[in-house]
């Protein structure tokens, strides 16, 4: 009796750590590979130095996609960097007011540029 009671105790806490681990939101999406380092005032006031080049930024998230996460903006001054989440993550955890770093490239969007991640770690 006691050997059952010993294994159904068991059972029930691997069980628990295995669904505790599976409902974990991952903190990271995409790759990183290195990229030069960039300010969100950089990219915000000069786009088309950047364009075609793979770089890498750091801010709080000031808005995000409240659909599905998949676009968030990083504040320089009064302006907004619109980062493209959609390639590596179109559904994306809620993070805004958290910091996240970015690798990606600038491309045009509308009548304007965006960062288009190619990966993205939340903090």
């Amino acid at each position: 009796m006691r050997t059952i009671l010993a294994l159904c105790g068991l059972t029930l806490v691997g069980g628990g750590y295995f669904i505790w681990r599976a409902m974990q939101v991952p903190t990271q999406y995409g790759a990183f590979i290195g990229a030069p380092k960039a300010s969100v005032t950089e990219l915000v006031e000069r786009p088309k130095e950047f364009l075609g080049k793979t770089v890498a930024v750091e801010g709080t998230i000031r808005q995000q996609c409240k659909a599905m996460g998949c676009f968030f903006y990083l504040p320089s001054g009064k302006e907004l960097l619109r980062v493209d989440l959609e390639p590596i993550a179109m559904t994306a955890p809620m993070r805004e007011g958290h910091t996240a770093r970015v690798e990606g490239q600038i491309a045009a969007h509308g009548d304007g540029y965006q960062l288009v991640a190619s990966g993205v770690e939340f903090n």
